[in-house]
């Protein structure tokens, strides 16, 4: 399992390679949406262990 501090060093590393890949790309480029997607996933990821941390209380 991850940690929090991981699965957020994930984000804003990812976060930056999208800002790079974006950059005078179009949004529907195929490249972008990739990268998009790799975000969306540890984002869903870090939803997910708040919930989990949440329902532990």
């Amino acid at each position: 399992m991850s940690s929090l501090r991981e699965i957020e060093n994930k984000i804003q590393e990812l976060r930056a390679q999208l800002y790079e890949i974006a950059r005078g790309r179009e949004f529907t480029d195929p490249e972008v949406i990739k990268a998009s997607q790799k975000l969306d996933q540890v984002l869903n990821e870090y939803e997910k262990f708040f919930k989990r941390k949440m329902s532990e209380k």
